[in-house]
């Protein structure tokens, strides 16, 4: 039986591939830098051999899957050339491994992770379902008649794919170390709505969207009235979000979700219309979009003393936005902390003055060092620049985090795509 070596095993997409391999009584094993990350627990607890990188792992008889952060010129990539052992890149081995189910693809700018579980989690009510979430969740069945997975369009690796469905929640500039601005990302999105082999899920609410050209039918969803699936009566508490669902202006049926914010209504909608769509009973719908526990990093929270600590990915001004409001609705009487810690130079440089304006919607701010990448690790800009736009805000490191006990009531959000859960585990450890 060939062994499936993964280059890159932490990342959250290689990771949550990797599950589904093993799930799915295939022989599974990786690498990485030797870095802990969130990733990992899931990978240990199933017992994935995790190596630290040296071209020695590669062996006769192994099929390497590559992460895309990784060059042709990494070692064991070369090692596995040198042998003559195929190497996939992950998107391509992706494109591959789905052709054998009903492929649902989620993409978009933002919320492509929380989309992704939550349809995940509601289609599987009613069929057996594996899918691949870029939270570093996957979960592979032998049975599946569904694969739902998260489709990323960075440097168009999301072109490898010709899924059944595609939802597509949003189209925005971001990734400005590849994509030159929001036109060039609109171009990647149009030509994947060219590979869809049955329809489109897509959010109407956004301008470029609406100007996507498709061989398959565009089903719109959103807040205005012109979508084919439209939020109604939307009543906000708490304790979650309750709204009713139109289809083409005809009433569908009343939904509630534990989730906050506009955006998990868009999230909703969208489970919600590929779900009709595909014959799921809106009393299945209903049911699953109640237990949906969320996605790892996104608006994860836990309970400190007095404190509410929540854990999130955001890392764009959109997200950010959508974090804090998230924040206000849930806990309107309490003062909002946002801990933020840049990704990538190139991206904080591109939305320095956006960045400053989300984050001046916190009630308090503190900023991390910008957290270089794998593929981008320095930059002419530093964290300076970004404080002196934002108010009130201060830069921390994980020696200070002691300031953030100040905030007795507060809810205290670690915001960012790097490695900003030190700093939430360090004030764990203070604490």
């Amino acid at each position: 039986m060939t062994i499936y070596h993964f280059v890159g095993i932490k990342g959250t997409g290689m990771s949550a591939l990797a599950h589904i391999l093993h799930d799915m009584k295939l022989k599974v094993q990786g690498s990485d830098l030797e870095k802990r990350f969130f990733t990992q627990i899931g990978l240990e607890q199933k017992g994935i051999k995790i190596l630290p990188f040296a071209k020695e792992n590669i062996q006769r008889g192994m099929t390497v899957i590559a992460g895309n952060a990784f060059a042709d010129t990494h070692e064991e990539i070369e090692a596995a050339h040198e042998l003559g052992i195929p190497v996939i890149r992950y998107h391509k081995f992706l494109g591959q491994f789905m052709e054998k189910f009903t492929s649902v693809a989620v993409t978009g700018a933002h919320g492509k992770t929380s989309t992704t579980g939550l349809l995940a989690h509601v289609i599987q009510g009613a069929k057996p379902t594996s899918y691949l979430i870029g939270d570093g969740s996957g979960k592979g069945e032998e049975d599946s008649e569904y694969f739902a997975f998260e489709a990323c369009e960075y440097r168009r690796h999301f072109l490898a794919y010709h899924p059944d469905y595609c939802i597509m929640t949003n189209i925005d500039f971001d990734h400005p170390d590849y994509f030159q601005n929001v036109d060039d990302v609109f171009n990647a999105f149009q030509e994947m709505a060219l590979k869809v082999k049955k329809g489109i899920i897509a959010c109407g609410d956004d301008e470029h969207l609406q100007k996507i050209q498709a061989k398959v039918p565009v089903i719109y969803y959103g807040f205005g009235e012109e979508n084919d699936f439209q939020a109604r009566s939307i009543e906000k508490s708490t304790a979650g979000t309750e709204f009713d669902v139109f289809v083409r202006n005809n009433y569908y049926a009343t939904f509630k979700i534990v989730g906050y914010g506009d955006h998990n209504i868009l999230n909703a909608l969208a489970v919600i219309a590929i779900c009709h769509y595909e014959g799921v009973s809106e009393e299945i719908i209903q049911d699953r979009l109640l237990t949906f526990e969320g996605v790892k990093r996104r608006f994860s929270e836990k309970k400190k003393e007095n404190q509410v600590l929540i854990d999130d990915y955001a890392h764009h001004p959109t997200e950010i936005r959508a974090t804090i409001e998230a924040a206000k609705q849930k806990y309107p009487e309490r003062d909002i902390v946002a801990v933020f810690q840049p990704h990538t130079y190139t991206r904080t440089q591109t939305f320095l003055q956006e960045f400053a304006d989300t984050l001046n919607l916190a009630d308090h701010v503190y900023l991390c060092d910008i957290f270089g990448s794998a593929r981008e690790n320095h930059g002419k800009l530093t964290i300076q620049d970004l404080k002196e736009k934002v108010n009130n805000s201060h830069v921390i490191d994980e020696t200070n985090v002691e300031a953030l006990k100040a905030h007795e009531n507060g809810v205290i959000i670690f915001m960012g795509a790097g490695d900003i859960q030190k700093y939430q585990e360090a004030y764990e450890a203070l604490l």
